[in-house]
Parts: structure tokens; C-alpha cells; sequence
């Protein structure tokens, strides 16, 4: 959970424009992010693929008035609302983008071409119908601050019995890429999003973070497999909850504007 899902900057930066706080070109800049181009395929009206930013405008034009992210992972739905074959395409990418106002919703395709060190990403959005119904299992903000802070405590307790922080270079380096990453979270959210909510997504990579760290191979005491399934029982429930708490975070702008 060290890196922010496309999906995520999608929903955020496509919120904010639909509020009209970024230009569509913004937008799509940052969506876009460090890949090397994004399209959308099967647009309504649409035949073909499409640029990021037409696409932007069609959505809003089809009755698109906020966008959820959904991080669904095998036998957790998290931010689904069906149909069966839209579920099925979003957990084969662990994540999507479900639109409200409009029952559209959209899946990452992440295709890599070049050579070692000249990779080009490009990524192609494939929209699809979705079911008008409530997210699965989506925390509201306050839930999801409460849930992290006993998670957090819980990552600790299994860090510390596990000796983690002792580990060696690779924990170390882990350790350092999640501080790099959290110092980055703080511009993750796009414009428009309360405060509560940009403190909520960084709490729950922090816990996501410490998750990761504790459940590798080469971090922690634990080293026949036995001791391995153990620690990834203990762990589970606490990466599930950051998980959700991401969810929330960025599906707050849509749940704010829907309260009023």
C-alpha cells in the first residue's frame, strides 16, 4: 500500500473536476501521473478509445456527478456494487472507479512495452455498467479513523514481537520507502477533499505500510512456514482495514456531497 492506486488518482482528480476546482487538463495530468498515456475505451457514444480529458467530459456529460474508488481483493468486494462481470474485471485489477449520478464504471488495463529502464506505461480504461446500489463494505470517514487507530496499535504489537525495526538492511530500506512515501501522501488528494480525510489516507498507509513490512519474507523472527501463515493470520484483518480506510478517504468527496 506504498503506492497510490491509479484508480484513487482517477476518483480524486476526476471529483475535483467535477466540482470545478481543476481545469480538465489538470485533471488529467495528474491521473495520469508517471505513466505514459491513458485512454478510455467504451464510452457511451463512443466507438473507439479516447483521450483522458474527452473522456473526463464525456462521463460528466453521460450524468457522471462523483467518482468511488473500489480496492476489491478475493472474497472482500470492497467498494463494489455489481454486476457480476464488472466485479469480476475489477478484482482481476484490484481496483476500479464507480461512478455516481450515471451507472458507469471503469477498470485499469496496465500494458508495459520497451526495455529495462525505458518502460512506457500505458493504460486503458475500459467503461462499463455498474449496479446503482451501495458500495460494498465502504467505512464512513469517522469509522474508518477509529478502526485504524486500534489497527495501528495491532501492526505495532506484531512488529515489536516480531523485531522488524531489527531485521536487517531489507526491513530498513522498507522502512525508508514507506517515510518517502509519507511524506508524499500529503499532496495525494486532490483539491475540494476535507482535511479529515487527507489525515485518514495517510494514517491508513501508514498501517498499510507497516502491514507490508511485517509480512515479507525477509522482516521479522519468523522463518519456518508454519510461523509464516501465523503471522499472515494475525496480519490479515489489520490490512483489510486499512484497505477499507483508503476507500473512505477518497470516496469522502462523494459521500460529503451526498449528505449536503
Amino acid at each position: 500500500m506504498l503506492e497510490e492506486p491509479r484508480s484513487g488518482r482517477l476518483a480524486a482528480w476526476g471529483n475535483a473536476l467535477f466540482a470545478g476546482v481543476v481545469s480538465p487538463d489538470d485533471a488529467a495530468s495528474r491521473i495520469v501521473g508517471g505513466d505514459t498515456v491513458h485512454r478510455v475505451a467504451g464510452l457511451p457514444g463512443e466507438p473507439g478509445e479516447v483521450g483522458l480529458t474527452l473522456a473526463l467530459g464525456r462521463l460528466r456529460a453521460s450524468g457522471v456527478t462523483g467518482l468511488r474508488l473500489a480496492l476489491p481483493a478475493p472474497g472482500h468486494p470492497l467498494g463494489l456494487s455489481g454486476p457480476p462481470g464488472f466485479n469480476a474485471r475489477a478484482l482481476d485489477a484490484g481496483e476500479a472507479v464507480v461512478g455516481t449520478g450515471a451507472p458507469l464504471g471503469l477498470v485499469p488495463l496496465v500494458r508495459e512495452a520497451g526495455p529495462r529502464g525505458d518502460v512506457h506505461t500505458e493504460v486503458v480504461w475500459h467503461c462499463l455498467p455498474v449496479r446503482e446500489a451501495p458500495p460494498a463494505d465502504v467505512p464512513s470517514l469517522g469509522e474508518a479513523e477509529r478502526e485504524l487507530a486500534e489497527a495501528l496499535r495491532e501492526a505495532t504489537e506484531v512488529l515489536t514481537r516480531l523485531d522488524v525495526a531489527g531485521s536487517g538492511p531489507v526491513a530498513a530500506a522498507a522502512l525508508e520507502a514507506y517515510r518517502a512515501r509519507a511524506e508524499a501522501g500529503r499532496a495525494l488528494l486532490a483539491p475540494g477533499y476535507p482535511p479529515r480525510a487527507v489525515r485518514v489516507l495517510e494514517l491508513a498507509q501508514r498501517v498499510g505500510a507497516l502491514v507490508e513490512i511485517a509480512g515479507g519474507p525477509d522482516h521479522g523472527g519468523a522463518v519456518s512456514a508454519g510461523a509464516m501463515a501465523a503471522r499472515g493470520e494475525v496480519l490479515r484483518p489489520v490490512e483489510r482495514t486499512a484497505r477499507r480506510a483508503v476507500v473512505a478517504a477518497y470516496n469522502a468527496y462523494v459521500e460529503e456531497r451526498e449528505r449536503g
